[in-house]
């Protein structure tokens, strides 16, 4: 019986964490270690946008990333004065953990300044990216 009641137990947390992971996943949101950081065209690889820029990081076997990449792609084409780059992740190590970049794909929206203003970890949906650049303007 013991046994039992353990396994439930588990299976209820596993459950539970699961839940909240796919919740978080994708969400664009503020990070308070974000606050000031600062990118230029010339760390990008690519010029920022007049608006805002979408920066991706990516890694070659990411199967999100190459959704996350069409739906950036359709927002910067959508709304004047955006432009997306992406960066591969592995290639750029020493950028990686400067931003604290944990997995891939990791989004970060950034003002005409370059200021990081919000980040999703995960595939963001189009509507999320869209406000979140509502505010970077």
């Amino acid at each position: 019986m013991t046994g039992l009641v353990v396994c439930v137990a588990v299976l209820a947390a596993a459950s539970a964490y699961g839940v909240l992971h796919r919740r978080r996943s994708g969400r664009v949101r503020v990070r308070g270690r974000d606050d000031g950081k600062r990118l230029g065209a010339d760390r990008l690889g690519g010029e920022l946008g007049d608006r805002a820029t979408l920066v991706q990081f990516s890694s070659a076997f990411c199967a999100p990333c190459r959704a996350t990449r069409r739906v950036l792609g359709e927002v910067a084409e959508m709304v004047p004065g955006v432009t997306h780059i992406e960066i591969d992740a592995e290639d750029h190590l020493e950028l990686v953990r400067e931003l604290d970049i944990l997995k891939t794909p990791t989004v970060l929206v950034l003002d005409a300044d370059g200021r990081v203003v919000r980040r999703a970890t995960g595939q963001p949906r189009k509507a999320d990216v869209i406000a979140a650049l509502g505010e970077a303007v």
